[in-house]
């Protein structure tokens, strides 16, 4: 008789075991990560001065203003989404195609491979305030190197490249991929050395180039890996805020102001921290369409291929 309430115990602890593991993980994750969506989504719904003693309850308020033409929130909003996505459209496809060129390179044996992969990857352990101000100096259109450079080997030598556009956008995408290439790099490389040399083998068999080899093997063993990538750094991109704060400063006028910059001064310096959060609320939401749009399309051309194989049979 006196065993089965141990059996109980013993059961419950069993049961209890994996929570306790998981129970720093999940008291990291409810405080930053949960908590503050739901204090950002609770703040939104108000009037939010943190200035002032009293927030008032607004309902959607702040929602709707974001979508009314003829209010001034909605204006500088939706033109700073405007710049997210000339940055993201520009931004996305370099650091999606280039990496992988370089991984591509950096996977082959030759002499010096660790160390041009230490090259490739240095910029990023940058932090973001290093690299836009060090940028800034150097893309001055009166004392910086660039122009000076460019003079040197007979190209115009005045580009305004943080006061004028399109010279500012291709000086932020520019920036941006090189500082960040390499950590795709890494990714695509880890990525290409689980692809099984027999599938290289077999193609080689077959008759396949290297052209060939690319989009039927290696192309096919990257495709979990191309979505992971494709959405980290579309969130990356849209969540792009410090090159623009340190090298354009938002200029020309607000040419370069991302939505991200855009809810930081409209939260920090103007003090609408109800209208600021509506606005991550709307750029999170996009965010999150883009992610399925983008998990859609690898999974489509997955049952493609697998119904393409099946009618062949």
């Amino acid at each position: 008789m006196s065993r089965a309430p141990r059996s109980r115990r013993g059961g419950l602890a069993h049961r209890l075991t994996p929570w306790f593991f998981l129970l720093p993980y999940l008291v990291l994750f409810g405080g930053f990560v949960v908590l503050p969506a739901v204090l950002g989504l609770w703040i939104s719904l108000h009037r939010w001065d943190y200035t002032m003693p009293v927030q008032p309850f607004v309902g959607i308020e702040n929602y709707l203003a974001l979508f009314n033409p003829e209010s001034r929130t909605s204006g500088l909003f939706w033109n700073s989404m405007r710049a997210t996505g000339i940055f993201t459209l520009f931004s996305v496809p370099l650091l999606l195609v280039i990496p992988l060129g370089v991984a591509l390179l950096m996977n082959r044996k030759f002499p010096g491979r660790n160390f041009f992969r230490a090259i490739y990857f240095a910029p990023y352990v940058l932090g973001v305030a290093v690299i836009g101000v060090m940028w800034r100096y150097l893309l001055d259109n009166n004392i910086g190197l660039v122009n000076y450079m460019l003079g040197a080997v007979g190209l115009p030598d005045d580009t305004a490249w943080t006061t004028s556009v399109p010279a500012a956008w291709v000086a932020l995408v520019g920036v941006t991929v090189w500082w960040t290439l390499g950590y795709n790099s890494v990714i695509y490389l880890a990525a290409l050395q689980d692809v099984p040399a027999e599938l290289y083998e077999a193609a080689k068999v077959d008759g396949a180039n290297k052209w060939q080899q690319f989009v039927h093997v290696t192309l096919p063993g990257l495709r979990p890996i191309l979505s992971f990538v494709t959405i980290i750094t579309l969130i990356a991109s849209a969540n792009m805020f410090g090159q623009s704060y340190l090298m354009t400063e938002g200029g020309p006028g607000r040419e370069t102001r991302t939505a991200i910059y855009q809810i930081a001064e409209t939260g920090l310096r103007n003090f609408q921290m109800g209208s600021a959060a509506a606005m991550s609320y709307v750029l999170t939401l996009f965010l999150i369409v883009l992610s399925v749009i983008v998990f859609w399309l690898f999974r489509e051309r997955k049952e493609k291929q697998v119904s393409t194989k099946e009618a062949e049979r």
